[in-house]
């Protein structure tokens, strides 16, 4: 009898100070981020809106103008010049216009609400988004260029002049995406993110050279982040230069500005 009584106050002794089993409290940070990356890049892959702008239009894109003479991308092989130009496409179909559109959707309904007051801590949730990101990003340029390849693409250059421009290409649009999200209604946000986007693929020398525009409009086009990464993507992987560092110049400007104007002006609900 005396056992059991033992036993009941150490169980008491246990529940007043706290000690359960499984032990309550929140998960460690990065083991949250994880998990919240994971579900970002789940739900993506399973929107078929979202796969049509990050995936199948950049691919058809490069299919479609590398083996159809519809524009001219003067000397060499159309998809030696198209290549790079799609492959900043798609880090701003994924970067900036998928992931403004998503974003502000889940602000109108409550998700970001919510989410922001969970254990989570509000940069973690940008943080799982960033990765997300990263993770299509990979799949993306992995794809593209296997396409690319089968058409004939010869790419030159460092891998890690490319690596680290396709990361600044993701900061800057990252920045721009997250305040458009973050300060438009949603469905303003979903006009405006597709209206860039097809905008920029005109004017960003993404499958339009450059050269084929005016020297004042011209002037004004390669001051814009699509326009930065195409052009570096393009002299490192179709001329084999080294590091681009005026067009890293740009896309640092671009992230730095959009990333300070998101963390100033986001609105969560």
């Amino acid at each position: 009898m005396s056992a059991i009584t033992s036993t009941d106050a150490d169980a008491d002794a246990a529940y007043a100070t706290g000690v359960f089993a499984p032990r309550p409290g929140a998960a460690p940070t990065l083991r949250m981020i994880a998990v919240q990356a994971r579900l970002e890049t789940v739900m993506l892959l399973r929107n078929g809106e979202q796969l049509l702008l990050t995936v199948i239009i950049p691919a058809l894109l490069l299919v479609l103008f590398s083996s159809v003479d519809i524009v001219d991308t003067g000397r060499g092989s159309s998809v030696d010049f198209l290549a790079p130009g799609v492959l900043a496409l798609a880090v701003l179909s994924t970067a900036f216009t998928g992931q403004a559109i998503a974003t502000g959707f889940e602000r109108r309904y409550g998700v970001l609400k919510r989410l922001a007051v969970s254990p989570l801590p509000r940069w973690g949730l940008m943080a799982a988004k960033t990765c997300s990101v990263l993770v299509t990003e990979v799949l993306q340029v992995a794809l593209l260029t296997v396409i690319a390849l089968a058409l004939g693409w010869s790419p030159q250059g460092n891998p890690f002049a490319v690596a680290l421009l396709l990361l600044a290409g993701t900061a800057a649009f990252s920045g721009l995406g997250l305040l458009m999200a973050g300060t438009l209604r949603a469905e303003a946000t979903l006009a405006a993110a597709n209206l860039v986007f097809l905008l920029l693929l005109v004017g960003g020398g993404v499958i339009v050279p450059m050269d084929k525009y005016g020297h004042g409009v011209r002037a004004v086009l390669e001051l814009l982040p699509i326009s930065a990464l195409s052009a570096g993507l393009r002299d490192v992987l179709q001329h084999g230069a080294g590091v681009p560092w005026g067009e890293l110049g740009v896309l640092a400007v671009w992230a730095v500005l959009g990333l300070a104007a998101a963390a100033r002006w986001f609105r969560w609900e």
